[in-house]
């Protein structure tokens, strides 16, 4: 049999044993020098191994393609009215900041969706998370606990917790609740204990030389006395120490009394005053010491219970601003945006936002564990938070631009 003869047999069996399939062995076969077993043991690792990193790069070609490319399907979007964030007009149409840049993220990347609203925040990240929804779009903080359930996009808004006080609180309540509180008590404690060491010393120094110091309990007591009146410099002089020692001490304790009521006493002026101008509670440190309301089932109640406050709960902003206007609690604590924009619209004759923030809350999207969203939906979030009009949009709805 000829070269040209024995090719086509050649190649045919050695195709049906999956031994030879390249260019290499026709060439040997063309040539009539057919390989050897251990040139084509050697041969067929190195072809199958650029078999396998074509396959490879396809696969990885085409999944890169697909996650890029926008889902063909309709996405379902849950939300929840919490203006100014999400805002459900009378036409049943949604607006507001979070709307606006999901509106703008969903335009320029090509998404169908259709939103949908529920009725609370846990609804909306239940129905994230059971994958009823695939994305959820509100004014929804991130915390440990949600993150174990959902996923959530690069935070569009960091903010913290806000405190609303009546605006026509009586100052007479508010001094009378300065000084029945801890603080007060703490520091009358504090003076009347010095008093005390310094009457317990004298009585040391002048029970045996002294008549009025002498004896046991009485003699104490009356140490006692002549300590805190000299304390207050009335009547210092009636009954003094007369040993030397007693008196070095006793003229140490009148100069150090002078400085320390001084300072009690502006100190309760301070207090006093701030508590008759700006109300009862005007930071965090207050709250301890006021009836203090927040929504159910909300990140503020959580921060507030770690924070071992006592509160009254109300299911929604307005029901905790409308007690708070009859008198029932004294504060109400929420996020600051949200009650902010809430008491300028409806409130703003019975409330009002104190000049202080407390925690740390961030906004952001909400998506299902492992969504394949999430990539494209973190770089739109912080093109979006970094561009003017992200700035603008704040700016004007809140009166602020920081939004990161």
């Amino acid at each position: 049999m000829s070269s040209f003869e024995a090719f086509p047999a050649a190649l045919h069996d050695r195709h049906l044993t999956g031994e030879v399939s390249c260019e290499t062995s026709a060439h040997s076969a063309w040539r009539g020098n057919p390989i050897s077993k251990r040139q084509r043991t050697s041969i067929r690792p190195v072809w199958l191994g650029i078999l396998a990193l074509a396959v490879l790069a396809f696969g990885c070609g085409a999944l890169h393609a697909q996650a890029a490319a926008p889902p063909d399907k309709e996405l379902v979007v849950a939300t929840k009215e919490a203006p100014p964030f999400a805002i459900k007009q009378p036409d049943g149409s949604w607006s507001g900041i979070s709307i606006a840049l999901w509106k703008r993220i969903a335009d320029q990347a090509h998404l169908r969706f259709r939103l949908v609203e529920t009725q609370s925040v846990p609804d909306l990240l239940d129905g994230v998370a059971n994958g009823r929804f695939d994305v959820g779009v509100a004014a929804v903080t991130v915390t440990a606990e949600r993150a174990r359930k959902v996923d959530f996009t690069q935070p569009f808004y960091n903010t913290g917790l806000g405190v609303a006080v009546p605006v026509n609180e009586n100052p007479w309540v508010a001094i009378g609740r300065a000084l029945l509180s801890f603080g007060f008590f703490q520091a009358v404690a504090v003076l009347l204990g010095f008093a005390m060491a310094v009457g317990f010393l004298i009585w040391m120094l002048e029970r045996r030389k002294t008549e009025h110091f002498g004896g046991g309990a009485k003699g104490l007591g009356s140490s006692f006395w002549w300590s805190t009146i000299a304390m207050t410099q009335a009547g210092a002089a009636q009954n003094a120490p007369t040993t030397l020692p007693g008196r070095i001490v006793a003229m140490g304790w009148m100069i150090a009394s002078v400085i320390a009521i001084a300072v009690f006493t502006a100190g309760i002026t301070s207090t006093l005053t701030r508590r008759g101008l700006e109300g009862a509670v005007h930071g965090f440190n207050d709250l301890r010491s006021v009836r203090v309301g927040a929504v159910a089932n909300s990140a503020t109640t959580d921060y507030l219970s770690r924070q071992r406050l006592s509160f009254r709960t109300f299911p929604d902003i307005q029901g905790g601003l409308s007690a708070l206007g009859r008198g029932t609690i004294d504060a109400f604590v929420h996020d600051k945006p949200l009650l902010t924009w809430m008491v300028r619209s409806h409130f703003s004759a019975s409330a009002r936002v104190v000049d202080t923030s407390f925690s740390s809350e961030s906004y952001a999207i909400v998506l299902p564990k492992g969504s394949a969203l999430r990539p494209m939906l973190d770089l739109a979030v912080l093109d979006q938070i970094e561009g003017d009009w992200w700035q603008q949009t704040v700016f004007e709805t809140l009166g602020n631009a920081q939004s990161r």
